[in-house]
């Protein structure tokens, strides 16, 4: 065989199973977003994200997170954690403002997002973290599975590690608007045509149960919703009455059929707007 036939092989069998990704240099940043094909972790210089004090309404899961963050942080026992429940109501906020209050006030601690359709790889994501001196909060934003969807097998290696087990400078958080990760309706169908029901979504179903903290977090009432948005007035400057607020607040989530913090946030975004103020 000639050798330019052989450099041919060489060549295709480096694309099937590409050489290990080099560590990036963490210092360049606190958050990294995890990508695939090729591997690489990319830095983020400036995170979104608001302010942990204008987070209203959710004081026990704020609290509750803080602590465990903060634990994991300097170097003790933490779990991972899943937050559920309403869409808006400030998860993924959260998650992002209770990094940047532990880096303010305990330490360096890094944020790396993985995509839920990159969670085949995180394997290979874990490989790079464990050889670092650096901690690590995983986070993945929406996670949730369906009907034949096989990527939640590859989440258990964050949160059981295999006989390798979990590095012990990475812990997990996820936000899901489901509190089993999986539909009602899939779990009652997959359990009234199963042989054995009590075992046929068990597999899926104990995924949940491997976080040690569960965070709920439910629908606002009109009273926390309007402080939602008096409190980001206050925060940005903008003056506004009560009374006005109280009108134009109401008739706004009347518009969009719910009441939640993002609706309480687009409003803000509308008056700020409106106003001429810059956020």
């Amino acid at each position: 065989m000639s050798k330019k036939a052989l450099k041919r092989i060489a060549a295709a069998l480096e694309r099937i199973s590409p050489k290990s990704l080099a560590a990036p240099d963490f210092s360049q940043a606190d958050g990294f977003v995890w990508h695939v094909s090729p591997d690489r972790l990319d830095p983020v210089p400036v995170i979104n994200r608001v302010e942990i004090g204008l987070l209203i309404g959710i004081d026990r899961a704020r609290d509750i997170l803080l602590e465990n963050t903060r634990q994991f942080a300097r170097g003790l026992p933490a779990n991972n954690v899943l937050l559920w429940g309403s869409r808006g109501m400030g998860k993924s906020s959260l998650v992002k403002a209770a990094h940047a209050e532990v880096v303010a006030t305990v330490g360096s601690l890094k944020l790396v997002e993985v995509q839920r359709e990159d969670l085949p790889s995180i394997g290979r994501l874990l490989n790079i973290l464990r050889a670092s001196d650096q901690r690590f909060l995983l986070f993945c934003d929406d996670l949730s599975f369906g009907n034949d969807d096989s990527h939640y097998k590859s989440l258990k290696a964050v949160l059981d590690g295999g006989i390798e087990g979990r590095p012990e400078n990475v812990v997990f958080y996820a936000t899901s608007n489901r509190r089993h990760l999986m539909p009602r309706d899939m779990i009652e169908n997959e359990r009234s045509t199963a042989i054995s029901p009590s075992e046929a979504v068990e597999e899926k179903v104990s995924l949940s149960d491997r976080f040690g903290l569960w965070l709920g977090f439910h629908p606002c009432d009109q009273v926390q919703y309007l402080a939602m948005i008096r409190g980001y007035c206050t925060a940005y400057g903008i003056v506004i009455t009560d009374e006005t607020l109280r009108a134009e607040a109401i008739e706004w989530q009347q518009t969009r059929g719910a009441r939640s913090g993002r609706v309480a946030w687009q409003y803000f975004v509308d008056l700020a707007g409106r106003q001429g103020v810059k956020i």
